[in-house]
């Protein structure tokens, strides 16, 4: 049996190396998760994410020359996100990039009134003592 590129898989750790993880799949099948397809976030140490003989599900992202797939744990977890609904997702990830620019934002306008208060206020007593 092949697997066809885009679909998802469950395979065992076989091998770990600094670049990569190798697992292999159903009917003795082989392929590799690039370190960089093992999360989401910054990978520095494959080991801290994986160990041999870890169940994984990864999804078939490419089959190079020799018959070997190239796989991704990072892809089935966006793909699970994905099919969740957004109330789910927000409450369980970090922050996306908009949510952080509108927390600044109204922190940034409330900071500015409270100077804008203080700066009258002073202005003001200055005035009423002459």
């Amino acid at each position: 049996m092949s697997f066809e590129i885009g679909s998802i898989v469950e395979g065992t750790i076989s091998g770990i190396t600094n670049f990569g993880a190798f697992v292999e799949l159903p009917e003795s099948k082989i392929g590799l998760i690039h370190i960089s397809e093992v999360s989401d976030t910054f990978v520095e140490d494959i080991r801290q994410h994986l160990k041999e003989k870890d169940k994984v599900r990864v999804k078939v992202i490419g089959i190079n020359e020799k018959g070997k797939y190239d796989l991704s744990i990072k892809q089935t977890i966006e793909k699970e996100r994905s099919r969740r609904p957004r109330s789910q997702v927000q409450s369980h990830e970090a922050p996306t990039f908009e949510d952080k620019l509108a927390r600044f934002m109204k922190e940034s306008e409330e900071r500015q009134l409270d100077l804008k208060k203080n700066t009258e206020a002073k202005r003001g007593r200055g005035r009423s003592s002459r």
